[in-house]
């Protein structure tokens, strides 16, 4: 991962090696921080992030869900802030971490007295997956993990500390020399892989599993649900179990940083022939070819991070040296 020059911190534009955060951090000990994953993508009138709204709302959602106040941050400052940083890094192609996490102050469990700090990351990040996982496909175990219920945390929410759910998860597949894992909830239902949402084909319906089997509602999911819908195809949300993995004709994961990633075997299991189907295939092409601007955003899901009347940037002398600290640089998007 190449990451940018700049991120953005509590209001302000800052080099990245200028970026610290302390050990008393509530968040570092707790896990006590509320995050997103953002693609932009480049076009040939300029870079666009990609359902930056629906992001941001996820995020604010997420803190309500954590008791974290993000007052502060309305999501048209943060909306401004990811624009800029995508623009000063001069990125086309890029992924954006926005997190919002509780600092130092209280070390006692229930830090909502803690201040909250906010930072948004961005890096250039190519297939998550790994080289060629869009076209080749990947290799998937069912983890021994399970993925935790409504009633023990918050399932739609993006929290930091329940992704140590996911990191077990993954970690021992890795070891085991698989791709990527997918967890079955406490029921035995299928949920999601360890960072995505998942979908199986069956005789040219797409099956995924509902939002009570534990899952992160993602937003590439619900991108592909309304894609595959407008190419009339059936889908079907739907209790599903183990088995339908070994049956599918097709499998494939979703998410921002995995795109839509095909699964080539379960388990050691080949998946249909093997190799990507024709139906991953046909969704695949109609998502690129929409956050690329080959075809129009006839959905409304791209934000351009071109300056213009609506959009502040940083205000700064062409003229004056590169700023070096954090009080040299702040975005208006910030100050607001």
């Amino acid at each position: 991962m190449n990451h940018g020059s700049w991120i953005y911190d509590n209001g302000e534009v800052i080099p990245w090696e200028h970026a610290a955060v302390h050990p008393s951090a509530h968040a570092l000990h707790y896990g006590s921080s509320v995050f997103e994953g953002i693609r932009a993508y480049e076009r040939s009138e300029g870079a666009a992030i990609f359902r930056l709204e629906d992001h941001l709302r996820r995020l604010h959602d997420s803190a309500r869900l954590m008791h974290m106040d993000l007052s502060e941050y309305p999501a048209d400052r943060l909306h401004a802030a990811c624009c800029e940083l995508v623009r000063r890094n001069e990125h086309g192609s890029c992924y954006l971490r926005p997190i919002a996490f509780r600092d130092g102050g209280s070390l006692g469990v229930d830090g909502r007295r803690n201040p909250v700090r906010i930072i948004v990351l961005g890096l250039a990040w190519g297939s998550y997956l790994g080289d060629g996982a869009l076209e080749r496909g990947i290799d998937a175990r069912v983890s021994s993990w399970r993925r935790f219920p409504s009633a023990t945390m918050a399932p739609m929410a993006k929290i930091g500390g329940q992704y140590v759910n996911n990191q077990l998860a993954v970690a021992e597949v890795h070891d085991d020399g698989f791709d990527e894992a997918i967890l079955l909830d406490p029921w035995g239902r299928l949920s999601e892989g360890s960072g995505e949402n998942l979908f199986l084909v069956r005789d040219g319906v797409l099956w995924t599993p509902t939002a009570a089997s534990s899952i992160l509602a993602g937003i590439t999911r619900d991108s592909v649900i309304r894609i595959a819908r407008d190419l009339d195809l059936e889908v079907r949300e739907a209790d599903l179990v183990r088995d339908h993995l070994y049956v599918a004709d097709e499998i494939f994961l979703t998410g921002t940083a995995a795109e839509i990633t095909p699964v080539r075997s379960v388990d050691r299991h080949p998946v249909g022939d093997g190799a990507r189907g024709p139906i991953t295939a046909r969704l695949q092409e109609e998502f690129f070819r929409l956050v690329r601007g080959e075809t129009a955003d006839r959905y409304g899901w791209l934000t351009p991070t071109a300056p213009s009347a609506t959009s502040p940037s940083v205000r700064r002398d062409d003229s004056s040296p590169e700023p070096t600290s954090r009080e040299t640089v702040r975005s208006l998007a910030g100050a607001a």
